[in-house]
């Protein structure tokens, strides 16, 4: 489907039908028999269209900004907000009515994946940001922004702190920085109050999904390989074999805990159910104190830096708030260029993060809203930039894992036609707990460990047990992304491979399809390694004409069909097409290529 048949001028507009009811009946009396009433409109359309139209006198472009910004046009500003405010009053006392036991370890589950990586995060932040950024600012950017989202927004978002774009040493970094997310705010904005999900995700695949979560789950296998690292430059040999055993047996430890469900008839159902519920939090907390048990005690230990005070990590202010008016009128003007850079970062990560916190196998049943989550998150951006903290957004993997731990088993009652007669079968399903008590009670946690002594317990958590933290993030991740599994096929007997749909002649084009995933997502980590990090969203954002327009020719239509489908919609691009070509096709159904296709 061509990308402006979005802006096209709608063929019918109810409102002004209506309006213009009378005057097209009169025309039609008073011209009966000319012949201009005899034949259509030049396209052919009836009289009341034709009543209706431009002027033939109109210029084209603005004839595509009128019918753009009319009521339901694409660019119609607030339509999706008001849209999406509508749809969250209908569910929103709904959403804090649900609470059980798996709700609370969600809500513990999240905790862990999204403070001890933010954390982890900030050393680096230091670094980076001249130390005006460190555990503190992190921690408090972390729970502030996650209790704003889990009270405001449609999906399953924690906060998660970014890094900023590079800046000049010369600038003065934390007012250079807010007006960059002060500009980042109005624009994010605009994007929403102009409908950008409408007109940007619409053409979005899971060509692009997938490689962007795979992007994520090998950013933090590196990350887990970084802390390991950074021992051994800093610590003895002892230390560092120890760090090594320590993360993959929180990963291990994590991973078989997790299975603990299957482990029946060993143990009682609800041993087992707690188990699985709170398998990462339980590997954490054994290897936080292993360390500090017997001989083991004696080594010496690379743990999570923190912050004695609650006051900024930087020596030079005393309050979080940025006197942002003294930087001079030519660095804010400046800051536009950063704040383009974190709203498409920002937008992109945010978007696809709910687009995969929503896929099929998680069965959400609630209505969502993109354009009002994008307001929020351009308000929590700006409040951010004022306060001296980095801006946080829901994350990849944190999001589909929070997902991942809300999914419960339902039975159902499914009418099933046997020999001709009508059936009655039991069958369980997998749905997740649309609530908001999770994210509401894991961002509430979070604000806590702001304060010193909860700082302090912290300060014992060794680097072993971060890096095995991401590691089974990464894991995790990873586990449900239909490229694994397609990998998997690359590495299967021609003879074991699942049968295919008739029309898809072959795993070449399957196979070929995954290597190019593979390949473009190494691509990307390579970028991200270099100071062009910033641009990464730009590559992955081209990825979806790479998709649409250069893909549709190099396979074939049937085997896109099979491998990728619309991000935010129902069908595939190959179905748009050929019913914009009025084939007619109807689709069989088609067994997935791997769970989550």
């Amino acid at each position: 489907m061509a990308p402006m048949a979005a802006l096209r001028l709608p063929s019918t507009r109810t409102g002004i039908l209506r309006y213009r009811s009378g005057i097209s009946h009169r025309l039609a009396r008073s011209t009966a028999g000319s012949p201009e009433t005899d034949h259509p409109g030049e396209d052919g359309e009836d009289g009341d269209h034709s009543a209706i139209r431009p002027s033939k006198h109109t210029p084209r472009p603005l004839q595509l900004i009128r019918g753009s910004v009319a009521l339901g046009g694409p660019l119609r500003p607030l339509r999706l907000i008001r849209q999406d405010l509508h749809n969250l009053r209908r569910r929103y006392l709904s959403d804090w009515t649900l609470f059980n036991q798996l709700v609370f370890a969600s809500a513990v589950y999240v905790l862990f994946t999204n403070l001890l990586p933010g954390i982890t995060f900030a050393s680096d932040l230091y670094v980076l940001t001249g130390q005006n950024w460190g555990t503190i600012e992190v921690v408090f950017s972390t729970g502030l922004c996650g209790l704003i989202f889990s009270m405001l927004v449609f999906l399953f978002h924690g906060g998660f702190p970014q890094e900023p774009p590079h800046q000049f040493q010369l600038i003065p970094f934390l007012p250079f920085m807010c007006w960059s997310l002060l500009h980042a705010s109005w624009q994010l904005s605009l994007l929403a109050v102009f409908n950008a999900h409408d007109y940007t995700m619409r053409y979005v695949t899971t060509f692009s999904t997938e490689i962007f979560s795979l992007l994520n789950s090998i950013i933090y296998f590196h990350k887990a390989i970084q802390e390991i690292q950074r021992v051994h430059y800093n610590l003895s040999f002892a230390a560092f074999l120890y760090t090594i055993i320590g993360a993959i047996g929180t990963m291990l430890l994590a991973i078989f805990l997790s299975t603990a469900e299957s482990w029946k008839p060993l143990f009682h159902r609800y041993l087992r159910m707690g188990l699985t519920e709170y398998a990462a939090a339980i590997s954490v907390i054994i290897f936080i104190g292993m360390p500090y048990v017997g001989e083991l005690a004696t080594l010496d230990k690379s743990t999570l830096p923190i912050s004695n005070t609650f006051r900024p990590t930087s020596p030079d202010r005393t309050v979080f708030f940025v006197q942002f008016w003294k930087l001079p009128i030519r660095w804010i003007f400046s800051a536009v260029v950063p704040g383009f850079i974190i709203t498409v970062l920002f937008f992109f990560d945010h978007e696809v993060s709910s687009i995969i916190c929503t896929v099929d196998r998680y069965r959400t049943r609630k209505p969502g809203g993109f354009a009002w989550d994008i307001v929020l998150l351009g308000i929590t951006t700006g409040v951010c930039g004022i306060l001296g903290i980095p801006p946080a957004n829901g994350l990849l993997p944190q999001a589909p894992l929070h997902s991942e731990s809300l999914m419960h088993a339902e039975r159902e009652e499914v009418q099933i036609v046997v020999d001709g007669e009508p059936r009655t079968e039991i069958r369980e399903t997998k749905y997740v707990y649309e609530q908001r008590w999770s994210a509401f009670l894991q961002a509430g946690a979070i604000l806590m460990f702001i304060v010193p002594p909860f700082q302090r317990v912290l300060g014992l958590t060794s680097t072993s047990v971060l890096a095995g933290l991401f590691l089974f993030m990464g894991e995790q991740s990873l586990s449900v992304n239909p490229i694994l599994y397609r990998f998997f096929y690359l590495l299967t007997p021609a003879s074991e491979l699942p049968t295919l749909p008739p029309a898809v002649k072959g795993y070449k084009g399957v196979h070929v399809y995954t290597v190019v995933q593979i390949v473009i997502t190494v691509i990307i980590f390579i970028v991200t390694l270099t100071k062009g990090a910033p641009a990464f969203p730009v590559i992955i954002i081209a990825l979806v004409p790479l998709r649409l327009l250069v893909m549709n020719k190099l396979w074939a239509r049937d085997t896109l069909r099979f491998v990728d489908a619309w991000a935010c919609r129902a069908g595939t691009p190959e179905d748009d097409v050929a019913r914009e070509a009025g084939t007619g096709i109807e689709l069989e159904p088609t067994q997935a290529a791997a769970p989550g296709v």
